[in-house]
């Protein structure tokens, strides 16, 4: 990772933060997701409001070319059907050819086996991120059965040791999210503290998050700043914007539609002056 730009200062990383998302204003980094029938369409919506362009192609012949082209791929397990779950594969080997960024996102994993042992497999794959849960990130390291279906039972700071664990042996930045956001790339770690209790009364809200990952990534490709970097950016865009979006949003259903336009409205300048970012080693 020596070539690649490493923020030294949590100044230096908000302010690449904010760099990286005037680029995806400027060039929509291409989207590619494969992610869960439930939120389909409020994640690509995430990715227009934030400025990337969404393409959902999940069809066995069609995955492995897109993920080539594509800036960036999601790998969303929420509902696994056997014909996603054969795309899925295609698309990460196309990625895995082209350099193209991946998102793993291993929602629900532990008691449930198909999509649990698909987890483990693409783990092994070397995706640039992982986003989950506490329960998600510990049951994909090995060490817990994973919680109540796609809700956490286990704190951030419990997956703590295990997230950089699991970064340092699949070489991913491994993000937890939760009230305070955990990112580690096995060396550093950072804690991310903005964001809005109401993304978890809206379906799709973490998901939706894997995908703007996915898109900063292939932001981060073309300016060459490190996936740590890109998958902060992503989180603290959109943590954010839900704080922008809460202040107007009366309930669960005004706060999913202000997402999208505090998202739109986000400017790189809010990063700066609002981010709240905790850095540190292991």
């Amino acid at each position: 990772m020596s070539d690649l730009l490493r923020p030294e200062s949590t100044t230096d990383l908000v302010g690449s933060a904010a760099a990286l998302w005037e680029v995806v204003r400027e060039a929509p980094p291409l989207t590619h997701c494969i992610t869960n029938a439930v939120v389909t369409g409020f994640t690509a919506n995430v990715l227009l409001a934030a400025g990337a362009a969404p393409a959902m192609v999940d069809i066995v012949g069609e995955a492995e070319l897109f993920a080539g082209v594509a800036s960036g791929l999601l790998i969303n397990l929420g509902t696994p059907t056997p014909e996603q779950r054969a795309a899925i594969l295609e698309a990460v080997a196309g990625a895995t050819a082209s350099g193209t960024p991946w998102v793993l996102d291993p929602v629900a994993i532990g008691t449930l086996p198909i999509r649990t042992a698909l987890a483990h497999d693409l783990a092994n794959q070397r995706p640039t991120a992982i986003r989950g849960n506490a329960s998600e990130i510990l049951a994909l390291a090995g060490v817990s059965a994973g919680g109540r279906g796609v809700d956490a039972t286990d704190s951030t700071d419990a997956a703590a040791d295990a997230a950089a664990a699991l970064a340092t042996r699949t070489g991913a930045v491994v993000a937890v999210s939760g009230p305070v956001d955990l990112l580690t790339d096995g060396e550093r770690i950072l804690r991310l503290a903005n964001g809005h209790e109401l993304l978890t009364r809206v379906t799709g809200g973490g998901c939706a998050l894997g995908a703007v990952m996915a898109a900063l990534l292939g932001a981060a490709r073309v300016t060459g700043h490190d996936a740590l970097t890109a998958v902060a950016a992503a989180s603290l865009g959109y943590t954010i914007a839900a704080e922008h979006a809460a202040t107007t949003a009366r309930g669960p259903g005004s706060f999913a539609v202000s997402l999208l336009d505090a998202l739109a409205a986000l400017r790189p300048e809010d990063l700066v002056a609002e981010a709240r970012v905790e850095s540190g080693a292991r």
